[in-house]
């Protein structure tokens, strides 16, 4: 497990030197969600109720920006073939790329999602639910994802590919976030969706890896 860690640790000090992916997720994020406002109108209600909504489309939009750059350096360098022939198996590389993927770009956006929501008025009493909501569902939106980006690796500007095969996979995901932040305002609490939003998450950290990693097996012959 040494050469795991080793691996996201690496990772994760490649895309804090870089920056440009995080950065742009980021921008884009802030941006998505400032100009909501501007062209729903003044209505405070209307941009309470939608907020939710807003914040999790706008974050699994930012997040897609930087799924293409969990393979495809490595790839480019040659790296990915050094991995396929190493002793630590491709799935648990793939699953190390995931992981420092949610770490660098996942959590970062969770984080600022509430700082956006004061953009969109919304209820102050709901800020706790929405960052457990995405800091549960954004491992989904990192192991799913290195699924697409395993799959597209090759592909040259396959930035749209990659949105057709990750999008639909993050339906659950959007579902049960959202849902959970409304069933939060009623009285029939967030238990059943909460968990549900869990079990899609821990079922894409067991299954993820191992899909990105057939994936790459193909790819790569």
């Amino acid at each position: 497990m040494n050469a795991f860690w080793t691996l996201v640790g690496r990772d994760i000090r490649l895309a804090v030197r870089e920056g440009g992916a995080l950065g742009t997720a980021l921008g884009f994020f802030l941006i998505v969600v400032a100009m909501m406002p501007l062209g729903l109108g003044p209505d405070l209600n209307l941009l309470s109720r939608i907020a939710p909504g807003i914040l999790w489309i706008a974050l699994l939009l930012a997040a897609l920006l930087s799924l293409g750059r969990i393979f495809e350096t490595d790839y480019e360098d040659g790296t990915l073939d050094v991995f396929a022939t190493a002793s630590l198996p491709l799935e648990l590389v793939a699953a190390a790329k995931a992981l420092a993927h949610w770490l660098t770009t996942g959590i970062p956006l969770a984080l600022l999602a509430p700082v956006l929501g004061v953009l969109l008025n919304l209820d102050v009493k709901t800020y706790p639910v929405l960052m457990a909501t995405m800091l549960v569902g954004t491992p989904a939106v990192s192991f799913l994802g290195a699924i697409g980006a395993a799959l597209t690796v090759k592909a040259r500007r396959g930035g749209l590919l990659l949105a057709l095969i990750v999008l639909p996979l993050y339906v659950p995901t959007l579902i049960f976030g959202i849902s959970v932040i409304s069933a939060s305002a009623g009285p029939s609490g967030v238990g059943s969706s909460f968990l549900i939003l869990m079990a899609i998450s821990l079922i894409s950290i067991a299954l993820g890896p191992l899909a990105a990693a057939a994936a790459l097996r193909i790819q790569l012959q």
